[in-house]
Order: structure tokens, then C-alpha cells, then sequence
């Protein structure tokens, strides 16, 4: 069932609570640079991430864990200069908030001070409740994030669905419930069972945005390069890929290289 959309001129954390009460579903996508950022915001999506995956899809690590946080205020200043509408959501990559509430309030003060965006984005549950409150009280909305979290990889070993077992699920759904109480103003739930993710998202009044957790829950979020194909490596089961990129690029530039090995590019009309 179709739910009636309320035009937003600009999305804020308002605005998707807002759509969580109306029943509307969130969209959410990552960019990390100016162009890409211009087109996602273009096509109305809600919610961009500047996310640390930004270390897989841009800088080709295996993990999140290398992205410094001086390279995630560079993507996120100019995934902002790209936007008009979408709220702007920057992750505080790893090292940067788990170990100390201070320092990790400077991590955030300083993405929000240096690169504009409007909220950021912590992996983890009671472990890093003290580090949500210092940031939350200097006025810095925060989003949360749980069940798989890829800055936890060499703890989980695995990138498999988490949450399986009932003592982990408990664990799951009481942070948050905790999160939600600090006063973050939603949470993303990763590569969880469909069935717990819809009843974590029905026991909190914040939305809750999934990725590989089923329908049951406010609203969608998947990484820009997975959705349009440029990746291939990568074929999760919670991916639909909308577009093949990866084989158009490939062969676009191919025939790039083809007409300029015949001399066919540039031709008379292309040249001054």
C-alpha cells in the first residue's frame, strides 16, 4: 500500500521522523563526491551517507578500518557542495570515537565544523554509549548503527548475518532501545534477520534504516556503486542492482581506446 508523500524543500532529522509517523518509507544512499552527490540528491533520495565504505569503493582496502578521519571530511565537503535537498549523514570512521567520549566528540566537531554535513553516523551499541551522549550534547544529531558492523570485522571474522542467536538478538534489541533513550535520532540495522529488524523498528518510536534487514523496517539504504553496477566482485543477497554499469563503462571505454588507435577520434566536427 502506497503511502501520500509530503514534499520536503530540504530534509532534516525532522523531516524523517516525520516520515516514520506518516508511514513513509526513507531512502538513503551513500555518495562520496560532488558529481555523484548532485545526482543522487537530483533524484530525491532522502538521505545521503558518506560513508566508510568510501575505503572499499573509492580507495580499494579490504575493510573500512584504514579511512582517516581527515579523508572522510574530504568526501563529505564535497558530497555537500553537491546537495540542495538530502540530509547529509558522515560516518565517524574507525578510531576516531571508540576509545575516548572526548575524542570523539573533536572527531565529530570537527566533520561538522569542516565539512558541512548535518549529522554523523557511530557503529555499536552500550560499548560506546558514553561517546553518543558527549556528542549529543554538544547539539550534534547523531544516527546509529547496528548488527553487522564492518569496523567490528576481525572481532566477527565474517561478514555473515548477525543476530542469529537468541542471546545476540537480546543484545541487538536493547541497544536499541538504548539508543534510542541517549537520543540518536535513528539507526541503521545491517545484515540482520528480516523478522528481528521489523520488530526493532515497531518497538522504537525513531526510524530505523535497513541494509540487508528486510522490508519490515522505515526506510533502505545500499552503497551507490553496488546499485548502479560498477562493482562485480560484490553480489550479496540483500543487492539489487539497477543498472550494469560495469560492463557499459567497460565497453565505452574500450571503444574509446579503439577510435583513437584508428585516428576515428577526434574527428573534423571535433577538432578546432
Amino acid at each position: 500500500m502506497s503511502v501520500a508523500k509530503k514534499e520536503y524543500k530540504k530534509v532534516t532529522v525532522k523531516s524523517i521522523q516525520e516520515m516514520k509517523q506518516n508511514g513513509e518509507k526513507i531512502s538513503m544512499l551513500t555518495a562520496y563526491d560532488y558529481t555523484m552527490a548532485k545526482i543522487v540528491d537530483g533524484a530525491g533520495v532522502d538521505v545521503i551517507l558518506v560513508g566508510d565504505s568510501a575505503s572499499n569503493v573509492m580507495a580499494g582496502h579490504e575493510t573500512t578500518l584504514p579511512i582517516t578521519l581527515d579523508q572522510m571530511i574530504y568526501h563529505a565537503s564535497s558530497v555537500v557542495r553537491g546537495i540542495d535537498r538530502a540530509l547529509v549523514v558522515v560516518d565517524l570512521p574507525f578510531g576516531s570515537y571508540q576509545s575516548d567520549p572526548k575524542e570523539a566528540l573533536r572527531s565529530a566537531i570537527r566533520i561538522m565544523k569542516e565539512s558541512g554535513g548535518h549529522a554523523v553516523k557511530l557503529e555499536g551499541g552500550k560499548e560506546i554509549k558514553d561517546s553518543i551522549k558527549r556528542i549529543l550534547h554538544a547539539g550534534i544529531p547523531v544516527m546509529g548503527h547496528l548488527g553487522l558492523t564492518p569496523q567490528s570485522i576481525y572481532k566477527f571474522g565474517t561478514y555473515t548475518v548477525r543476530a542469529k542467536e537468541d542471546e545476540e538478538a537480546e543484545k541487538l534489541k536493547a541497544d536499541a532501545k538504548m539508543l534510542e533513550r541517549s537520543g540518536c535520532f535513528a539507526i541503521v540495522l545491517e545484515k540482520i534477520p528480516a523478522h528481528l529488524a521489523k520488530e526493532v523498528a515497531e518497538s522504537v518510536s525513531i526510524p530505523v534504516i535497513g541494509i540487508g534487514a528486510g522490508g519490515g523496517v522505515d526506510g533502505q539504504v545500499l552503497v551507490l556503486h553496488d546499485l548502479l553496477g560498477m562493482t562485480h566482485e560484490f553480489n550479496p543477497r540483500f543487492l539489487r542492482r539497477y543498472m550494469h554499469l560495469y560492463d557499459d563503462m567497460t565497453k565505452a571505454i574500450g571503444q574509446y581506446v579503439d577510435d583513437v588507435k584508428s585516428t576515428d577520434f577526434p574527428n573534423e566536427e571535433e577538432s578546432y
